[in-house]
């Protein structure tokens, strides 16, 4: 070979070439200080578990972006939520949906109208048909709501966020079938739970209250001066905020229900004749409503406070009293810790998490900062058990990992079926996050049932695709490059010999999300 046609690198003159020399020594360090860092960066078995904490489960972006930032950088990313642009495909879906499209007073109004109409024909055949038309649009915006939450639980990269609104509608439960809550829960979702999901509790709480969902489903908004309910003041202490034996008592709840009183809906467009002395004290904020007509403008005494009868402030004064009780930095955490770290969180944890609260004045991101930087939560990673909601959009972001879905309903019939369907809990407890509420024969017979579903490809999932998806029926490629990185040398050996045991792509497929590797996070 000629020496002009030699390797710029493999090739040297007898002279000393001090110049070349000193560029390869250049090269070859900069090669091995990549792969250092490449080294540095590659995901242990405790990275992977910690990620799926922070995330609902692991896909290819969420490893490609650990590795970029490492964990330090890549918690600060998540819990500012940076990023929560969905894919193209995932947002147009969401935004053809007439529940993100048209205002919940609008919606709300429109299906007042029509049960007017309603009430006032004849019986019969029509006013029959009549009806269910309308519990069938109530239905689908329902369907519509719930579809759009779980498409950005599988594909947000802002997945801490993600778990937070999920942690949040439970918490903060309600039940769409209740009253006229199917036309109000994407409205409740999308301004009381998001926007401060890793927020203040106390901003979380103020746009809890304020929510015409809330008000609807516990009945505050029958709850007026001499008429009082007692139902949502009841459960915002006892649920929400401070938790049974907190040192509250039935005083105390009669007193909140009558700072609660007036603080209601208003489905119209009509502002209430009011008294001249009344109407600077009336607040809307679209269906929300407090009139002061319907308010007790008495002294009441709270948790050994007085708070002088003044309208709406009353309730801000309440919330603030509230939240800033050490049983509500205590209540929280807990119930925080026990959703990410353990069943019985450890006490030291949450008593540092508390700690936090109280500091932070209630700021939920530093109270999960100090949860996802502690001792307790590294020594409890691959032990907590999957609820169902965790357990399927674990499922979908490995098994599909971000390609779009274009029919969510199979995913909704899933969590129905295993018994934890978005705003479908009847009580305002909201679901357990205890794994032996999920554990049982039944529930991982079904589960088995549901991995075979996804991992056969016949789910459905991609109904009514475009000319560039993916066929309905294709099989999902689960030992893919994602789950040689993140999954496979991870494993434990009895999964890893079940999976050598299976007999098509569809039977290793159903074993690997049936496997208590992904049913553990």
């Amino acid at each position: 070979m000629p020496r002009s046609q030699k390797p710029t690198l493999l090739y040297f003159s007898s002279r000393p070439l001090r110049g070349h020399r000193k560029r390869l020594a250049a090269i070859l360090l900069a090669f091995l200080a990549t792969q250092a860092i490449a080294a540095a960066t590659k995901p242990t078995t405790t990275d992977i578990q910690w990620l799926n904490r922070i995330t609902f489960g692991v896909d290819s972006a969420t490893l490609a972006r650990f590795q970029q930032l490492g964990r330090a950088r890549f918690l600060d990313e998540q819990l500012a939520a940076m990023n929560e642009a969905l894919p193209p495909p995932i947002a147009a879906t969401i935004g053809q949906f007439e529940v993100e499209r048209t205002p919940s007073s609008d919606l709300v109004r429109e299906a007042s109208t029509q049960q007017q109409h309603i009430r006032a024909m004849p019986d019969g055949e029509a006013k029959i048909a009549a009806r269910k038309a309308l519990r069938q649009h109530g239905q689908q915006l329902a369907y519509q709501t719930t579809s759009a939450e779980m498409l950005r639980a599988i594909y947000s990269p802002a997945q801490l966020k993600e778990q937070m609104i999920w942690f949040w509608l439970n918490h903060f439960s309600v039940f769409e079938n209740k009253a006229n809550l199917r036309w109000l829960v994407a409205d409740y979702s999308a301004r009381a739970i998001r926007p401060h999901a890793l927020g203040h509790f106390r901003d979380l709480v103020m746009a809890t209250l304020t929510s015409p969902a809330m008000l609807q489903y516990l009945d505050n908004a029958r709850n007026a001066n001499g008429h009082a309910n007692e139902n949502y003041a009841r459960e915002l202490m006892e649920l929400q905020t401070l938790g049974v034996g907190a040192g509250y008592t039935q005083t105390d709840v009669q007193q909140l229900a009558r700072i609660l009183t007036g603080v209601g809906v208003n489905f119209s467009d009509r502002t209430p004749h009011l008294k001249p002395q009344w109407q600077a004290l009336y607040v809307r904020d679209g269906l929300f409503e407090f009139n002061p007509a319907r308010h007790d403008f008495g002294d009441k005494v709270l948790l050994g406070h007085t708070i002088n009868g003044s309208g709406f402030d009353e309730v801000k004064q309440a919330v603030d009293l509230i939240v800033r009780q050490p049983a509500c930095a205590q209540f929280v955490s807990r119930k925080l810790a026990t959703y990410f770290v353990a069943d019985e969180p450890p006490p030291a944890l949450v008593k540092r998490m508390a700690k936090t609260f109280q500091r932070s004045d209630g700021d939920i991101s530093a109270v999960l900062r100090t949860l996802f930087e502690s001792i307790e939560l590294e020594q409890s990673l691959g032990k907590k058990f999957r609820d169902p909601m965790q357990y399927i959009v674990a499922s979908m972001r490995l098994a599909y990992d971000a390609h779009p879905i274009t029919n969510p309903r199979p995913i909704i019939n899933w969590l129905r079926v295993l018994g934890e369907p978005l705003f479908g809990h009847l009580a305002p407890d909201g679901y357990a996050m205890g794994e032996s509420a999920w554990s049982g024969s039944g529930q991982i017979s079904r589960r088995f049932d549901i991995a075979r579903a996804i991992g056969s490809g016949k789910s459905k999932l991609f109904d009514g695709n475009d000319a560039n998806s993916a066929p309905a029926a294709t099989v999902p490629q689960l030992s893919s490059k994602l789950y040689h990185a993140a999954i496979e040398p991870h494993l434990s050996a009895p999964t890893k010999a079940a999976l050598a045991r299976a007999e098509s792509q569809v039977e290793w497929n159903t074993f690997l999300l049936a496997s208590p590797d992904v049913n553990y996070r």
